[in-house]
């Protein structure tokens, strides 16, 4: 990073200071900029945007200290936003990709293997039927996990700017629209490139003299595009965080939707067939057979309802819908098995 922006601060003197002194002290000690003098002309009436004289109001300054902990402030999100994906791992334990081990997509089995392994998970799910309500809590607290932590990081990072995050991104679009001369760049005010320092040191008859420097924070111009990403990428995660939980707790809530799920979206069975089946079984249950279906092939899931209904004596309510009975093209001898039936 330093090789694209240079170094991290450069500071400017009247020379009394070294370099290399002046710039660690106003990296540790922070610099700051003068918020009224943001929209002043540059070149006329100020040197750079919110660089003036503070000699005359020294308490209307702000302070930018964020520059240092960039860094481990991105880790340390990262690291919230990894937290809901380990945990349900663990929680899950890896009992779809198992369960789902040679059905899925491309790489599905064929003939009397396929047909085994299907008939094992079968059995599995009649076997630990009603037994799947705490793995599906599991499941719906990530779901509530993820919402809250893009929420909470919103305020984390807002908090980490002064304030300022909340309303970085609509003030950035308000202005781009703005003309030329009106513009007064938000991503400057909040990410300056030159700051002031203060340092002050004894002269040589023991009185303190106070040395004003400036100083260039080159990172700056990839911290605020970085924040601006954030920003948007924030409110994207947001919304779809907060849809997803909407849709699990309608699943939770509401049996219809479980039925509308399993006609719609995996195109299996009859109404009144569905009924039966989501009638029979719990939420647990359904979360099962919902990342199944995500997980396998469809004409494969399609063949496994079927039959978890003849295992739980459905009876002859769930007929298979007819695209679920178009096999591919990897099937042909279950084709042909299909047509022989259809002749007899």
């Amino acid at each position: 990073m330093l090789l694209l922006a240079g170094d991290a601060i450069a500071c400017l003197t009247d020379g009394a200071i070294p370099g290399h002194v002046i710039n660690t002290y106003c990296w540790i000690k922070t610099t700051f900029t003068l918020p009224h003098a943001m929209g002043s002309r540059v070149g006329t009436e100020v040197a750079h945007p919110g660089v003036a004289n503070h000699l005359h109001d020294p308490d209307r300054v702000r302070h930018h200290a964020y520059y240092q902990w960039v860094p481990f402030m991105l880790f340390f999100q990262g690291i919230l936003f990894y937290v809901p994906h380990w945990v349900w791992k663990n929680w899950e334990e890896g009992k779809i990709r198992h369960l789902t081990e040679g059905l899925r997509g491309a790489t599905v089995m064929v003939g009397q293997e396929r047909e085994a392994r299907q008939s094992r998970v079968v059995q599995y799910i009649v076997d630990t039927l009603h037994r799947h309500n705490v793995y599906a809590s599991g499941y719906y607290l990530c779901e509530v996990f993820n919402f809250v932590n893009v929420i909470a990081n919103m305020f984390l990072v807002d908090a980490f700017l002064g304030g300022t995050f909340m309303t970085y991104g609509t003030e950035v679009l308000k202005f781009s629209g703005q003309t030329q001369e009106e513009r007064t760049d938000p991503m400057v005010a909040i990410f300056p490139r030159v700051t002031k320092c203060t340092f002050h040191k004894y002269g040589p008859s023991g009185t303190i003299q106070t040395h004003d420097a400036l100083c260039i924070l080159a990172l700056n111009i990839l911290n605020e595009k970085i924040y601006i990403f954030l920003w948007f990428w924030f409110i994207a995660l947001a919304v779809v965080s907060g849809l997803a939980l909407v849709y699990s707790t309608a699943i939770v809530l509401l049996p219809s939707i479980r039925e509308t799920i399993l006609i719609r979206r995996f195109r299996f069975g009859t109404p009144a067939g569905v009924t039966a089946l989501i009638r029979k079984t719990q939420v647990g249950d359904f979360l099962l057979l919902h990342l199944l279906g995500q997980n396998m092939n469809m004409m494969v899931f399609g063949e496994l309802l079927d039959e978890l209904s003849k295992r739980l004596h459905l009876g002859n309510n769930i007929p298979t819908a007819p695209s679920t009975m178009e096999l591919s093209p990897i099937y042909p001898s279950a084709k042909l098995r299909l047509h022989m039936e259809t002749e007899a």
